[in-house]
């Protein structure tokens, strides 16, 4: 469980006794009650297996894989991996990649349909780049139209493992992932993921290459 979830559920418990202490209907009573379960199951927090074999890029959240496709950039051939969450779904991000942090940047920004394709360039967002050793892998945390806070634990230098809780998106958002080129796609458009558990892509083990966003 994320410590927020116990911050709303303490927030709207307190409401809800002193609408029961004023002697309000009972519907009114229930209501904060209601949001105080919501939020607690919101900021669930589960366990995950982590994948361990070489090369593997796992999901840095749950949700639906909106996009998986190979794009050009300003440094070369790169295959980017879209994920949209919805807010049904686990809202905590894992790492996708072991290694040392290169690039921790945070964007201010709108707040549109996370499922736009403008969302990646105009949404509120943190970009992180990893150096994972012969290859570089970035992600994204993209604000939604729900969303108002990103956090990122992170900063540059700090070593992260696969599947590492590195922060969180409240509300509805989407994550992004770029790899070289010469990644092995492992899903598709309309796959469901999990965050830390599912094998996005794997990255030849002599990849001497880098991807950055």
């Amino acid at each position: 469980m994320v410590k927020d979830g116990f911050f709303y559920a303490l927030g709207l418990g307190a409401v809800a006794a002193v609408l029961w202490y004023l002697h309000m209907p009972v519907f009114l009573v229930a209501l904060p009650i209601l949001l105080a379960a919501f939020f607690l199951w919101f900021f669930r927090d589960p366990e995950r297996v982590i994948p361990q074999g070489p090369g593997q890029i796992v999901s840095p959240g749950d949700g639906l894989v909106t996009e998986a496709e190979w794009i050009e950039t300003t440094g070369g051939s790169r295959l980017r991996i879209s994920i949209f969450l919805n807010v049904f779904d686990v809202h905590v991000n894992r790492a996708p990649a072991g290694g040392v942090v290169k690039v921790c940047e945070f964007r201010k920004g709108e707040f549109m349909n996370a499922m736009k394709p403008q969302s990646v360039l105009n949404n509120e967002q943190t970009l992180i780049t990893i150096d994972a050793g012969g290859y570089e892998v970035s992600f994204k945390q993209i604000a939604g139209l729900l969303a108002r806070r990103i956090v990122c634990n992170l900063k540059v230098g700090d070593r992260v493992e696969r599947g590492q809780r590195v922060g969180l998106i409240k509300f509805g958002s989407r994550v992004d992932v770029l790899l070289p080129a010469e990644a092995e796609l492992k899903v598709k458009t309309g796959s469901r993921v999990r965050g830390g558990a599912s094998v996005l892509a794997v990255v030849p083990e002599q990849s001497n290459l880098t991807g950055v966003a």
